[in-house]
């Protein structure tokens, strides 16, 4: 913890504007997760404490979902597509929420962004540094110890930048995927328009389903009208489980290629670094031979 704290005192206003940027960004994603969590619970208790009947909803969504159903079902009978008519009311009533979504989905991958950001502005800090060290000439430097001490406290600044940039970009990236996976607002979403749609398919068959059973004249037409129900109910439930697990495999997906991706970077900039510390000791080597020399003299 106290070379943590020893790596921020070295970082220049350019390296702690960066990890500013990664912790508000870590802040207010969790802020959005639990806004937009919160609001589709409350979507949830609106649901269950209002359902009726009649049902009269707080929410303008929910009130627009079982208008539009209900005016189907007038208009084309029991072929109604309930799936359908609750995703459009979703895009059309809960735009802020989506986009929230949306947020919280590319925020893994910003925050290994900037992280990349500070990694690449730290390393280039340095090896520049350490170029200009290299090709300072020796004999021209009235105090050598002096110039090199100077010049090797600017590229461990640099190098303090880039790694302690990277640390901060990995530790919100791992904070955040650890959300996702334990407080998952596409989650929440899924399961609110399953009990939505569970909840459409019983409130349907009471008029439409009924009136086309007498009108065919089919034995056991409420019997069949009961098992048509139930089994809609547990295809749209099976239909949510798999877009959750299809949801849970994509950000899985991206966030190892976010990492793939950070780690090939990564081992780029340590190669740099390994040449550019080879530079370094053959410069010692000039300024030690330098000195002796002047010694000598």
């Amino acid at each position: 913890m106290s070379g943590l704290f020893q790596s921020l005192l070295l970082l220049d206003p350019s390296g702690f504007a960066i990890i500013g940027a990664i912790v508000a960004l870590l802040v207010l994603s969790l802020l959005v997760t639990m806004t937009v969590r919160a609001r589709y619970m409350w979507l949830l208790r609106d649901l269950r404490r209002n359902a009726g009947p009649p049902p009269v909803f707080d929410s303008p969504v929910l009130t627009r979902i079982v208008r539009e159903t209900l005016e189907a079902t007038r208009a084309r009978g029991a072929n109604v597509n309930s799936q359908a008519l609750i995703e459009q009311a979703f895009q059309a009533e809960l735009k802020t929420l989506l986009l929230g979504e949306r947020f919280i989905r590319a925020s893994t991958g910003l925050v290994i962004i900037l992280g990349l950001v500070g990694t690449f502005y730290g390393l280039t800090q340095s090896i520049g540094t350490l170029a200009a060290l290299v090709s300072e000439d020796p004999t021209r430097v009235v105090d050598v110890t002096e110039s090199l001490t100077r010049g090797l406290t600017e590229a461990l600044s640099g190098m303090s930048t880039a790694f302690t940039t990277s640390l901060f970009g990995i530790a919100a990236a791992i904070v955040m995927t650890l959300v996702g996976v334990f407080a998952s607002v596409p989650d929440k979403r899924l399961s609110a328009m399953v009990e939505i749609e569970t909840y459409l398919e019983s409130l349907l068959p009471a008029a439409p389903t009924a009136a086309a059973g007498a009108e065919t004249g089919v034995a056991g037409g409420p019997r069949v009208d009961v098992m048509a129900a139930g089994l809609a109910q547990s295809v749209a439930k099976l239909e949510g489980a798999v877009e959750q697990f299809d949801a849970a495999l994509s950000r899985f997906a991206a966030t190892t290629r976010d990492f793939r991706e950070f780690n090939l970077h990564l081992k780029d900039n340590v190669q740099r670094l390994s040449l550019a510390f080879g530079d370094l000791s053959e410069t010692m080597k000039q300024h030690v031979a330098a000195l002796r020399r002047r010694e000598d003299a």
